[in-house]
């Protein structure tokens, strides 16, 4: 029975790493889109995402059937349960990445009030504390999971930065630029909410690893 339960967990271990890839590839084609404005790719980002919100539902019916069929215990438990917070996780951030995919369809036929400089910063790092947040949970690893969590901070920072440089030096200065700027404003907060996402895995994962609760108390991640 225990055999049966470790591969159980080994592939639904294998189904979120695969969900998780394609959040990544999300993320990277909804900004890759906003780069250019290209109207199909965004299009494109917004119809991969049934495929996401279908695997969310099946996680959800394999960490039940394991609940319910296998009874686990002590660590067993915590990782079926973590799986189906992260699962949520991952396609709320797949939903942000189509938030993001609407914000170039909104811009498509109008010239770009700024060139992206700090969105493409924000889009690295949330990308990277995506992986990194899955990583460590495949690896159980909590010693990266607390990483992710300290670079939230530098994602609100970026965030703070393009909102600043679009309010004071497009929006306030020239009333014309509003409607190209506001959503350039949206992309980094739904970017920075990303990050937010990937915090949550982490904090799932440390957890995992050391049935300790580090939501709201970034004292004990040391750092």
């Amino acid at each position: 029975m225990e055999r049966h339960l470790d591969q159980e967990l080994e592939d639904l271990k294998k189904y979120l790493l695969k969900m998780g890839t394609l959040v990544e590839e999300s993320i990277s084609e909804s900004v890759e889109a906003l780069k250019v404005l290209d109207s199909e790719r965004a299009d494109q980002v917004i119809i991969d995402d049934k495929a996401i919100d279908e695997m969310e539902n099946n996680v959800d019916e394999m960490c039940l059937d394991l609940l319910a069929l296998r009874q686990p215990m002590a660590v067993d438990l915590r990782f079926i349960t973590m799986a189906m917070k992260i699962s949520t996780d991952l396609e709320r951030i797949a939903d942000l990445a189509v938030d993001i995919a609407q914000r170039v369809l909104e811009l498509c036929g109008k010239p770009l009030v700024k060139p992206l400089i700090d969105i493409p910063k924000l889009t690295n790092l949330a990308q990277q504390m995506v992986k990194d947040a899955l990583d460590a949970f495949v690896n159980k690893d909590a010693d990266l999971a607390g990483k992710v969590i300290l670079l939230d901070n530098q994602a609100d920072k970026l965030r703070n930065l393009v909102q600043k440089e679009l309010i004071e030096d497009y929006m306030e200065k020239d009333p014309s630029a509003v409607s190209r700027a506001v959503p350039l404003l949206l992309v980094a907060r739904h970017l920075e909410r990303i990050c937010d996402h990937a915090t949550n895995i982490a904090e799932d994962v440390i957890y995992l690893v050391k049935a300790e609760v580090v939501k709201h108390h970034p004292e004990k991640l040391g750092g």
